[in-house]
């Protein structure tokens, strides 16, 4: 599976199980109920596919270009780690305003969901890619 086709597979994948784990947390780790926790999960799965299509057509452009073809670990590791990084600069201002949190309350959430995240990214990507094969920028 490659282009477009895989691309939202991809996403719609690995947001619904993304919303469903940080509208859980959000409820868990503010005083906000259940439907203000949810709309948060919502909004932020919209803009991390917003963030997941543009973050992976630059990473899959800038792998195309390498002599070294394949994903290794440490391919793997580097599109993790970038991916979260960028999404913590967009979502801190945006957890710390939704759920009145000072910015290091906020912060601390952020980080707790990435370090988690970049774990679950790291294998989601490993196990999309053993089921649908490398796209053509990794062959």
């Amino acid at each position: 599976m490659q282009g477009i086709k895989r691309r939202v597979t991809y996403v719609l994948f690995y947001e619904a199980i993304t919303l469903a784990i940080i509208s859980t947390a959000f409820y868990l780790f503010s005083d906000k109920d259940a439907s203000h926790s949810s709309m948060l999960g919502v909004v932020t799965v919209i803009l991390a596919i917003i963030w997941n299509t543009a973050y992976n057509t630059v990473f899959e452009w800038w792998e195309s270009k390498l002599a070294k073809r394949g994903r290794d670990v440490i391919r793997r590791v580097i599109h993790a780690v970038g991916f979260e990084i960028g999404f913590v600069a967009i979502t801190l201002p945006l957890f710390a305003w939704w759920l009145d949190l000072s910015l290091w309350d906020a912060f601390m959430l952020d980080i707790g969901l990435t370090l988690f995240f970049m774990f679950f990214t790291f294998f989601y990507n490993w196990t999309f890619d053993r089921i649908f094969g490398l796209p053509l920028s990794a062959q």
